[in-house]
Parts: C-alpha cells; sequence; structure tokens
C-alpha cells in the first residue's frame, strides 16, 4: 500500500508539473502570436504606400530604359517620388 501511495504522489506531482508548463508554453505562444499579428498589421498599413512608390520608380525606370525619359528627367521624377512632392 505505501508503495501505491508513493506512486499515485509521484503521478500527481508529475502532472502538475506538466500542466504548470504547458500553461506556460501556451502563454508564451500567445503572447508572440499576437506580436506577430500587430507587426503583419503594421506591414499590411505600410504596404499600400510603399507598393505605389515602387511601382511609380519601375514605371519611370522603364520609361527612362525605352528612351521616353532621359537620365535627368528620370534622376528628377524619382527625386520627385521620394520626396513625396
Amino acid at each position: 500500500m505505501p508503495g501505491l501511495i508513493r506512486a499515485v504522489g509521484r503521478t500527481a506531482v508529475v502532472a502538475g508539473t506538466a500542466t504548470a508548463v504547458s500553461g506556460n508554453v501556451q502563454r508564451r505562444q500567445a503572447g508572440r502570436h499576437a506580436d506577430d499579428q500587430a507587426g503583419q498589421q503594421a506591414q499590411q498599413a505600410a504596404a499600400p504606400a510603399g507598393g505605389d512608390l515602387v511601382g511609380k520608380l519601375t514605371q519611370l525606370a522603364e520609361l527612362n530604359a525605352s528612351g521616353t525619359l532621359t537620365d535627368e528627367q528620370f534622376a528628377a521624377a524619382a527625386r520627385k517620388e521620394l520626396l513625396g512632392q
């Protein structure tokens, strides 16, 4: 009988420890998930402005490469886009 009580006690300690560790892991993962979501939302908010700028600069570069814009015109237009004017 004392062996059975000892085994039950040991099982309870192991189960309690496992529950505590599992709870800590879940809290950490939830915190990381919240941080990831906040970062993704910030990127999505900034993406339209950045994507628009990249698109405009790409279009200007294509016009320059095709000869429609001179190097000076391209530089002036790119500077204007980068400065947001």
